[in-house]
């Protein structure tokens, strides 16, 4: 359960700030009607958690061959996290509405698979964050981490736009930054914990 509740919080924190994917589904749900809003959430998602999951067991897969890759992709990852988090804390969370979203539902699932799958620092920071904590994390802790982000996701698309949908009068930069600055510190957090993890790794590696 534990590895199930920490899998929940990084995704949320993961998927949660501002982002292409998030001002899309804001903007649909500020100017649709509900049934597209919950087409268009589907579909984002789905993206979403075929992706975690692909970098999550490739990256794993991969890794798992070498201790030396291990440490690396652990160390390197940790401090993308952590870097991820940083950057979240710095940026400046702005609604904007020019975004066209009246679109056909078959351009909406091209341009999601496009903004997901075809997103090289996604795959990048994907990769290197999932596949860091797949290394530290064996197997069915693994699993239940992973069920835990896919969750986090479904949660996420389905509940921000329901919400943004229900209230989207009230929406503001102001709420916007506050969950960049939750999600930043929250990543910060599990980025300093797989950091801890890695130098456990090393010291076991190297008999320090």
């Amino acid at each position: 359960m534990q590895h199930l509740i920490q899998g929940l919080l990084l995704g949320f924190a993961y998927v949660a700030p501002l982002g292409t994917q998030n001002m899309f589904v804001i903007n649909t749900a500020l100017t649709q009607p509900k049934r597209r809003v919950i087409v268009t959430a589907l579909i984002i998602a789905f993206f979403d958690i075929t992706l975690a999951v692909a970098c999550f067991f490739g990256i794993g897969a991969i890794i798992s061959s070498s201790k030396w890759l291990e440490l690396i992709i652990v160390g390197i990852g940790s401090l993308v996290v952590i870097w991820i988090g940083i950057s979240l804390l710095r940026s400046k969370a702005e609604l904007d509405t020019s975004t066209d979203v009246d679109i056909p539902l078959a351009k909406v699932l091209g341009t999601a698979c496009v903004v997901t799958w075809f997103n090289p620092q996604a795959i990048i920071d994907g990769s290197l964050m999932l596949g860091a904590f797949r290394a530290t994390l064996p197997g069915n802790d693994g699993i239940l981490f992973i069920l835990g982000v896919s969750a986090a996701s479904l949660i996420w698309w389905f509940g921000m736009s329901s919400v943004v949908n229900l209230l989207r009068d009230r929406i503001t930069d102001k709420a916007l930054q506050a969950i960049n600055i939750i999600c930043g510190i929250i990543i910060i957090f599990y980025g300093c914990k797989l950091l801890y993890s890695g130098v456990g790794m090393a010291k076991e590696a190297f008999g320090f």
